[in-house]
C-alpha cells in the first residue's frame, strides 16, 4: 500500500524529477534530499516500510514522500516513484540512493548526456575509479557486467549503479509487467529489457562516495547474486544463448567523461565514443540546477 504524503513540491508535465528509495535510512536521508531538492524542485523519496525514523527525518522538506506499510524492496520502491512520476507527466526521472554514496550534484552531467541520447538509459558509471571501489565489489561488478552486457547485447560499463535517467518510455516498460523481478535483480533485469526494446545503455562517469560510516549494504551478496545470475541464464537461454550479443558485448563500454557532455567541440566530434576519456569534475564546475 502506497501513501502519498506531498508536502509543497510542483508537478512538472514535461521535467525531470529525482526518486530516491530508501529503507532504514534515517542518518543519511535528510542531507541526501536536500541535496536533490538543490539540484531539482522536483524530488520523490519511497520509504520502504522502515523502522527507524526515516520518514521523520524529512519532515518539512518541500519533497513527495510516498511510503510502503512494509517493506517490498528497491525494485518495489523505483516502481512506485515511476508510477508517480508518469502520472505527474514526468519526462524522465534520475534515481539515486538514499544512504549518501550517490551526489545529486551530479545529476545535472546525467541529465545532460541524456538529454543528447534521450532514447538510452544514462547510468552513472564508478567502475573507472577503481581506487575507491571496494575490491570485493569492484570485481563483482565486473563479473556482473559481463553477463548482463551479454544478454542486454552491448557493453555495459557499471551494471550494479543505481545512479541513473530512466525516459519516460524505460519507466513505462519498466511498469508493463515485462519486468518481474523484485529487490535488487530488478535493476539488472531492466537493463536486459529496455535494451531488447530499443534503449541501450550510456554511461556518464562519476566519483564514487563510500562514507566511512555508511550503513551495511542491504545487498546480500549471495543471494541476490545467485538471482541476477539466474534471471540472465533464463534471458540468454531464451534467445538461445544470445551469439551476436556476447560478440557485441566484448566491446569497450564507452564512458562519457563528465566535463565532455557540456563541452561543444565534444559534441561536435564524429570518433567513436569509446574514445572518450573518463575524467573527474570538481564540484565546482558542475551545471546548475535544473529547471
Amino acid at each position: 500500500m502506497n501513501t502519498d504524503t506531498t508536502s509543497g513540491s510542483t508537478p512538472s508535465s514535461d521535467g525531470a524529477w529525482i526518486a530516491i528509495p530508501a529503507y532504514n535510512e534515517a542518518r543519511a536521508i535528510r542531507d541526501v534530499a536536500e541535496a536533490a531538492l538543490a539540484a531539482c524542485p522536483r524530488v520523490i523519496v519511497v520509504d520502504d516500510g522502515s523502522s527507524d525514523a526515516t520518514a521523520a527525518a524529512l519532515h518539512g522538506l518541500p519533497i513527495t514522500l510516498l511510503t510502503h506499510a512494509s517493506n517490498r524492496g528497491k525494485a518495489a520502491s523505483i516502481r512506485t516513484a515511476f508510477a508517480h512520476a508518469l502520472g505527474q507527466g514526468a519526462a524522465c526521472v534520475v534515481t539515486l540512493d538514499g544512504d549518501g554514496q550517490h551526489d545529486p550534484r551530479d545529476a545535472a552531467r546525467l541529465l545532460a548526456a541524456w538529454q543528447r541520447r534521450p532514447e538510452c538509459l544514462v547510468i552513472g558509471s564508478r567502475l573507472h575509479d577503481r581506487s575507491r571501489f571496494p575490491p570485493v565489489r569492484y570485481f563483482g561488478n565486473r563479473f556482473a557486467c559481463f553477463w548482463i552486457s551479454w544478454a542486454a547485447g552491448h557493453p555495459i560499463a557499471d551494471s550494479q549503479s543505481g545512479f541513473r535517467v530512466y525516459s519516460r518510455a524505460v519507466m513505462a516498460v519498466a511498469t508493463s509487467g515485462r519486468t518481474r523481478c523484485g529487490r535488487f535483480t530488478f535493476e539488472s533485469e531492466i537493463l536486459i529489457e529496455a535494451a531488447d526494446q530499443g534503449h541501450p545503455t550510456l554511461a556518464v562517469a562519476i566519483p564514487g562516495h563510500y562514507p566511512s560510516d555508511a550503513r551495511p549494504s542491504h545487498f546480500r551478496s549471495v543471494v541476490d547474486t545467485a538471482k541476477i545470475v539466474a534471471m540472465v541464464a533464463v534471458r540468454l537461454l531464451k534467445k538461445g544463448m544470445y551469439p551476436p550479443g556476447l560478440w557485441r558485448s566484448l566491446q569497450r563500454a564507452p564512458v562519457l567523461a563528465m566535463a565532455d557532455e557540456t563541452r561543444p567541440e565534444v559534441a561536435r566530434r564524429k570518433a567513436s565514443p569509446r574514445h572518450l576519456q573518463a575524467s573527474a569534475t570538481p564540484a565546482a564546475s558542475r551545471p546548475d540546477p535544473l529547471p
